[in-house]
């Protein structure tokens, strides 16, 4: 017990060190900042989500006291609340076979046991990603015209429009970040929730702490009921004020999470490829570099949870050739 206190201190004290790099200013400091989450998300994966309690507790106490209330709430939500919860989600299982002793003498069944579905914490991501977005937009004011106004000044003091000459052209660069910032933000929070989760998941099971099987990534699929909320989201965006910019930050979230599924689909389909490695480097490349064509995996991720495409191409596949 006295070890799980000290690894949570430990990785608390860690999380909340990456997360008040940013006030530093420097260029490493971010993505200190993005990966705050993955020490109490390997506490949580490796000691149990118990762990990741204690080490979030102390460290936003510890940000609270030194930087003042305003921080500890900040780390509290969008580092801590996550990290323990996605743990706790990601180590959660129930038996689907009860042991039972047969007639002849023979020892009880192990019961099986199912894990908390993939799709299902790629939901919880989305929904932190897009939770955390909402509240950083909402600091800034209650009204979409407050909140556009505050993200205009401080984009004009970050860039600060020197040249006279070229005002013109520095307002509509600065009207165009204004209004993708907020999809931005949204999108980077899906990315690195996402991302902390994986590597986190990674360090346990190298290091032999992580108590689940890895599951099958390529699998893994969002409830029916995320395609409704998506098409609901799409219409809030035309509806304009607040409840707009709000829309557009749950529709990029849930199209991140579409982004992810059209990439395990992607990994399906090339299964019986020679050159799989090839195709799916490739395109993980073009993706990395231009970005725009994410918009396609975006589609294909639509498109199996229309059509079930993973399901009908692995019902298509001849079974495996027994070894002779």
């Amino acid at each position: 017990m006295i070890a799980i206190v000290l690894i949570a201190i430990a990785a608390g004290s860690a999380s909340a060190m990456m997360f008040a790099s940013i006030i530093s200013g420097a260029l490493i400091s971010l993505l200190l900042f993005y990966l705050a989450p993955l020490p109490l998300m390997v506490a949580a994966l490796g000691w149990g989500p118990f762990s990741a309690t204690i080490g979030g507790i102390s460290a936003a106490t510890g940000l609270g006291a030194i930087f003042g209330l305003r921080y500890c709430i900040a780390f509290a939500v969008t580092i801590a609340l996550p990290a323990w919860w996605l743990g706790h989600l990601a180590l959660l299982g129930r038996p689907v076979t009860h042991g039972a002793s047969s007639g002849n003498g023979a020892s009880p069944v192990e019961p099986a046991l199912e894990w908390y579905p993939v799709g299902r914490i790629l939901l919880w991501i989305t929904g932190f990603a897009a939770l955390t977005t909402m509240a950083a937009l909402l600091t800034l004011g209650t009204d979409a015209a407050t909140i556009t106004g505050a993200m205009r000044g401080g984009l004009l003091r970050i860039i600060g429009a020197r040249d006279t000459a070229s005002t013109g052209e520095t307002e509509r660069w600065i009207d165009a970040l204004v209004t993708i910032a907020p999809v931005a933000a949204a999108i980077v929070a899906m990315m690195t929730l996402t991302l902390n989760l994986w590597l986190a998941a990674k360090i346990t099971a190298t290091s032999g702490r992580l108590h689940r099987p890895w599951p099958d990534l390529k699998s893994a699929d969002l409830p029916p009921m995320t395609l409704a909320a998506l098409c609901v989201a799409v219409a809030f965006c035309f509806t304009g004020g607040l409840l707009a910019i709000l829309a557009q930050i749950v529709t990029s979230a849930l199209m991140m999470a579409y982004a992810f599924i059209g990439f395990a689909v992607l990994h399906t389909l090339t299964l019986a490829l020679k050159s799989r490695a090839l195709w799916l480097g490739g395109t993980y490349a073009i993706v990395v570099v231009f970005g725009w064509p994410v918009l396609a995996i975006v589609v294909l991720g639509l498109a199996d949870a229309v059509f079930g495409i993973r399901q009908r191409y692995l019902r298509g596949r001849p079974p495996p050739i027994p070894a002779a």
